[in-house]
């Protein structure tokens, strides 16, 4: 996002965390912004000049907001329509960077209801793993990718695999996910559960292991990435048994190789070294 985006994006969230927070029903007034949001997403999909006229900056603030008041006035909850006449009022750089700041917002409100409901930490934990069956699952994912296929045609796909299986709120996110694709699903699944963690005050740590950690082992390793790094960590763990023991961790763009497969791997360079050399 350019700067204008970002400085309206940051400014709504602000008053989108206030609302929900401060809800006497924060769980279902977070349900039903969310919902509505993506909603309203679809229809500014569908038709190129309300999209555009939305995010017009030649109109005054109150021009856009009269134009949304007339198209989803009645349509929408009060709570939803806050938001949007708030989003609407800012100047966004483009129509589609609007776009992008409404999918923020109703995936935000969700995830706000999903820290309402004390579930939080279990939807990032569900996303993770989400993206990670479909990582190994390529046929599944191939079918989720297909681009000749409707969004709702990829939601109840997706829906099939994962209903009654998770939370409210990670189906929710998952499914929204799944019908706006923008790299490919493991990527956007794993993307949103940093997101959540972000949400938490946490940094990730993708943790790629031999064997499943335990609760004990999950909680230490953070603690020592946290003395490491300087902030508090949510590890991102599966498992993968090729590495014969140990584990991979991945913090950004740094990787830590503690695996025996990959000490196994330097191990055979060394000696392929010191045999060239004599």
């Amino acid at each position: 996002m350019k700067a204008a985006s970002r400085e309206a994006k940051t400014h709504v969230e602000g008053q989108l965390d206030s609302l929900i927070r401060n809800s006497d029903n924060a769980v279902a007034v977070a349900a039903q912004v969310g919902t509505e949001l993506f909603l309203i997403v679809d229809q500014l999909d569908a038709e190129r000049s309300l999209r555009v006229a939305v995010a017009d900056t030649s109109l005054e603030p109150s021009q856009r907001e009269g134009i949304i008041s007339e198209v989803f006035g009645d349509k929408i909850a009060e709570p939803t329509k806050e938001i949007l006449t708030s989003a609407t009022s800012q100047e966004w750089s483009t129509p589609r960077e609007f776009r992008t700041g409404l999918i923020a917002f109703g995936r935000r409100a969700l995830m706000l209801g999903a820290e309402a409901q004390g579930q939080l930490e279990q939807v990032e934990d569900e996303l993770y793993q989400l993206s990670v069956l479909l990582e190994r699952e390529s046929e599944l994912t191939q079918l989720l990718s297909d681009r000749t296929a409707t969004p709702a045609q990829k939601r109840g796909l997706m829906a099939s695999v994962i209903y009654g299986k998770v939370t409210m709120f990670t189906e929710a996110l998952a499914l929204q996910v799944i019908g706006r694709s923008e790299h490919n699903p493991v990527d956007d699944l794993a993307a949103l559960a940093e997101q959540v963690a972000e949400l938490r005050g946490k940094s990730v740590a993708r943790v790629v292991a031999a064997e499943e950690l335990s609760s004990t082992q999950r909680e230490a390793l953070a603690q020592k990435l946290e003395n490491i790094y300087g902030r508090e960590m949510a590890v991102h763990a599966e498992v993968d048994p090729s590495l014969l023991g140990g584990m991979i961790i991945r913090v950004g763009d740094e990787e830590i190789d503690g695996s025996t497969r990959g000490k196994l791997t330097r191990l055979r360079t060394d000696l392929a070294a010191s045999t060239t050399l004599y």
